[in-house]
């Protein structure tokens, strides 16, 4: 576990400083947005561990990992005198964030008590890990993972938005790629859609002491985009911001530039976030060993 930590750490160290060794520096008023987004982030990050310690409540960076990228984004634009390809960035932003809020909001994620609401079911599975189980580790957890690495991560991943101030003017392929994210979006609506009805519809079955149909009794959803993929969700998640960092391709013309971090990095953390999740469904499920060997992870091939 700590091992697994400690490399998350180093990667939001280390391929922050290659991306900027291999790409040219940013311009002053590149580098005046990302003084901006770090103080935000700072105290972003900051908020959720107070907040998240004091409520016992650690779904607090949830909470935001829909909001504040629209907040970044905005703020980019504003200080690029609003050019039309950070105004078309920070509208799929917010169309992007907007669709996830009401998804976390509809499971009960948002409360009136802000500090409040649902608390991400693998957080209590993690407490109860032996190297997390004293409190010193889970605060130094909290602090460290939670908290600072992923807000970290959500500001990384709207970067592009940054390296793209002052690139070529709005053309075609920006068009392209704005229509790609579309379309990804609508993607990860379906899954999210079709894992609400899945159990919905199984927690009606039981309510009424009717027999479950066999769809219901595998206990997961499996059906629809889940049969093509075990996490459609997370691989549109994924995509979402890779296609993202293609608007900085477009403006600079070079294919590898420093905003590519947070794309490189959520790669990861889905890929270990997954990997957590799947050995919890395992465990609960009798079913799903036999599911994972059948369908791939991300993609709907196996290589």
């Amino acid at each position: 576990m700590w091992k697994t930590i400690l490399a998350l750490l180093i990667t939001i160290i280390v391929i922050p400083v290659l991306a900027f060794i291999i790409d040219e520096p940013p311009t002053s008023i590149q580098q005046e947005i990302l003084n901006d987004l770090v103080v935000v982030y700072l105290a972003a990050a900051l908020l959720c561990f107070l907040v998240s310690t004091v409520s016992k409540n650690y779904s607090q960076v949830d909470k935001l990992w829909s909001l504040i990228p629209i907040a970044y984004v905005w703020m980019t634009a504003v200080k690029s005198d609003f050019e039309p390809r950070i105004i078309l960035m920070a509208l799929l932003v917010t169309a992007w964030g907007i669709r996830l809020s009401y998804n976390f909001s509809r499971r009960g994620g948002y409360s009136i008590r802000f500090w409040t609401g649902e608390e991400d079911y693998r957080w209590a599975v993690l407490r109860a890990k032996p190297e997390l189980s004293t409190k010193w580790r889970w605060v130094l957890f909290n602090l460290l993972f939670i908290s600072f690495y992923q807000m970290g991560l959500i500001m990384l991943m709207t970067l592009p938005a940054a390296r793209s101030l002052g690139g070529s003017p709005l053309g075609w392929v920006d068009y392209l790629i704005a229509a790609l994210l579309l379309g990804i979006i609508v993607i990860e609506t379906i899954a999210d859609q079709q894992q609400w009805n899945y159990h919905k519809e199984k927690r009606e079955a039981m309510a009424a002491g009717r027999d479950i149909p066999e769809k219901y009794r595998k206990g997961f959803v499996h059906t629809g985009l889940w049969g093509k993929v075990r996490h459609p969700n997370y691989a549109a998640e994924q995509a979402v911001w890779i296609v993202f960092y293609f608007f900085s391709v477009s403006a600079t013309g070079n294919w590898l530039n420093w905003s590519v971090i947070g794309a490189i990095l959520l790669v990861l953390l889905f890929w270990g976030s997954s990997n957590f999740s799947e050995s919890i469904s395992t465990s609960k499920y009798p079913d799903y060993a036999e599911y994972r060997k059948k369908v791939p992870r991300f993609v709907p091939f196996k290589f």
